[in-house]
Order: C-alpha cells, then structure tokens, then sequence
C-alpha cells in the first residue's frame, strides 16, 4: 500500500502513466497547483513550493528503488516543481501561464547545462528533480525579460 501511494504522488496523481507526453501533463498538474498557490502572499508560494521540492526529492528516489530503474518515465513530480519555480513571482494570469508552460517545457526538453551534468550524472531522486528545477530556473529568467521587452504587468 505504501509503494502505490509513493507512485501515485511521484507520477503526480497518475498522470505519469499516460502513454504520451507524461511530462507534460505532470507540467498541467503544475499549472493547476501553480494558479492557487500563487494566490497566497509570496512567502507563502515559496514555503509551499520548497516543501513540494523536498516531497519531490524523496518520492522520485522511492519512485526508482521500487520500479528498479533509473530516472522512471511516471515519475512526472519533478515537473510540478520545476513549473512552480518557473512561475515564481508572476500572477497566475493566462499569459504568464502559457508563456512559462511552454518556457519551461522547452529548457526540461533541451536539457541545457547544469540540467544536462544533473541528468546524466548525479544519481537517485535528486539528479531526478534538480534538472527540472535548472529548467525552472532558465524559464523564470526568460519570462522575466520577455515580461520587461513586452512590458507585461
């Protein structure tokens, strides 16, 4: 029983185990979490995504010692997070929504340095996340230029 529910949540509610595009329908769980999240005060929105980060370093971990292999395609926790940090400090509007989803799908998919040395060389459930939140970290940056070059409030 306790396995199930580690891959429930590591697969971020089930969705890992869609046959297409798992990540980024664990991304659309992010969305979702991102739109209340960002509700609260800004220390709020930190405090919750830091726990969903930790949460997300143990169960990824967990995810791999039950299936037995190396970075599992379910484990799609690691994109809930990698979004909320893509997203931290903007309003949850349409816009910045849309942007940031395609923003961080993109620096997940590309895998640039320091996601790459994360993914290819740092074992267990913390090279698992922390390429995700090295894309987070890329797509927060860009949505803050294109936020200033557009003049987005």
């Amino acid at each position: 029983m306790r396995n199930r529910l580690v891959l429930l949540f590591a697969s971020a509610l089930g969705l890992g185990y869609l046959p297409l595009m798992p990540g980024t329908f664990g991304t659309f769980l992010g969305a979702l979490i991102f739109y209340f999240l960002a509700k609260t005060q800004l220390w709020g929105y930190i405090l919750g995504t830091i726990a969903i980060l930790g949460l997300s370093f143990w169960l990824a971990d967990r995810a791999e010692q039950i299936l037995k292999i190396r970075d599992p395609q379910i484990v799609v926790i690691d994109e809930v997070v990698g979004y909320l940090i893509a997203m931290m400090s903007f309003p949850p509007e349409w816009k910045f929504m849309l942007a940031g989803f395609i923003l961080f799908r993109f620096f997940d998919i590309a895998k640039i340095w320091p996601a790459s040395f994360f993914d290819r060389s740092v074992k267990r459930g913390f090279g698992v996340v922390m390429d995700d939140v090295a894309a987070g970290v890329y797509a927060n940056i860009c949505l803050h230029l294109i936020r200033l070059g557009l003049h987005w409030s």
